[in-house]
């Protein structure tokens, strides 16, 4: 249904029920929204209005006499029309304190900023806090070298983008001096350093292809070794940090136990939680999938509310938090937005 099938009388009630059912977790009765709604409306009439709402499906009766609730229709049109036609507010404190934390951990690593995020949006919005681990959309090679251990050991150092560093010892089958290692080093680095590292991975195996047997053991061994610590870094789903997933054991209809072990297995799986996250990083602003409409039956009494953030203008993550459908929106909305923000600004401010 669209704005044009409620006038602005039941727009206004239910909105009224919609905030009165997520600050109180209890159905709404006629009489209730009689008093609160401020429009001098008798009981009788309110329940008028609620038949027309339940009849179009944005409210429905968990019990016969027991008042109404929102459907996840009823939030959505909450959300999309009468939450944005008025300006959030009561968040400023808020922001204040998510743009001091983040700036104060700015020089951290970027996993530990995610780090730091989840657990601020749990803290400060009493829910679920998730962040992607950030994508490097562009990764180049700056530099590899080899350094002799013992035992036929070799450290392998390799720096992308001109500060990440990665390494990993490595066994070969016979011992290597240092000048050797620096030859092998200035090979790789004459011909791949400044490339894209999608690039180095294809280079190498065609390297090996053309011109293997012109190698000598050394250079064939050094190829192999980048190949490995390149390899490493292909993660085929960007990984997540989860916070506060224990708060949702306080709202009520999240409470029973059965639902609530197989929920922490789905953050445990990371497979759902993900494929949602994924399609907030290929939108754009804040994305809400408000309970069936994440696809997910675990998620059926859950809202997702996530943002993009960025790095170097390009988006690199999705953060938000994960909670019952009754969450605050007016709330949770713009502290996922700004943090989103925040996070973004912080990860640019190490570059």
């Amino acid at each position: 249904m669209t704005d044009d099938v409620l006038n602005d009388r039941a727009q206004h009630l239910l909105r009224v029920l919609v905030e009165s059912y997520i600050r109180e977790g209890q159905p709404v009765g006629s009489r209730t929204l009689s008093r609160d709604s401020g429009l001098n409306l008798s009981a009788a009439t309110v329940r008028n209005v609620m038949a027309d709402l339940e009849e179009y499906g944005f409210v429905t009766s968990p019990h016969t006499s027991a008042g109404r609730v929102p459907t996840d229709k009823g939030y959505r049109f909450f959300v999309d029309t009468l939450l944005r036609q008025r300006r959030p507010g009561g968040v400023e404190d808020v922001i204040e304190e998510l743009r001091s934390r983040l700036e104060h951990e700015h020089d951290r690593d970027p996993k530990a900023l995610v780090s730091v995020a989840s657990q601020l949006l749990s803290s400060i919005t009493h829910l679920a806090g998730v962040v992607t681990i950030p994508r490097q959309p562009h990764q180049s090679l700056s530099q590899i070298e080899f350094l002799p251990l013992s035992d036929n050991r070799v450290l392998a150092v390799m720096v992308v983008n001109g500060r990440d560093v990665q390494n990993r010892i490595v066994q070969l089958e016979r011992y290597y001096s240092a000048e050797e290692l620096r030859r092998a080093a200035n090979f790789l680095n004459q011909q791949f350093a400044g490339k894209e590292l999608r690039s180095v991975r294809e280079d190498l195996v065609g390297e090996l292809k053309q011109t293997g047997e012109r190698l000598n053991q050394l250079m064939l061994d050094a190829i192999t070794v980048a190949q490995q610590m390149l390899g490493e870094g292909d993660r085929g789903e960007p990984e997540y940090v989860i916070a506060g997933e224990t708060n949702l054991m306080e709202f009520a209809e999240l409470s029973n136990v059965d639902k609530l072990r197989r929920l922490f297995e789905a953050f445990t799986a990371k497979r759902d939680i993900l494929n949602l996250l994924d399609l907030s990083l290929k939108a754009e602003g804040v994305q809400i999938f408000i309970g069936q409409e994440s696809g997910y039956q675990i998620l059926d009494d859950c809202s997702l509310v996530t943002a993009p953030y960025a790095l170097d203008n390009e988006t690199v993550g999705v953060l938000g938090v994960i909670g019952p459908t009754r969450m605050a929106y007016e709330r949770v909305i713009p502290i996922v937005d700004v943090t989103a923000r925040l996070l973004g600004s912080a990860l640019n401010s190490r570059r």
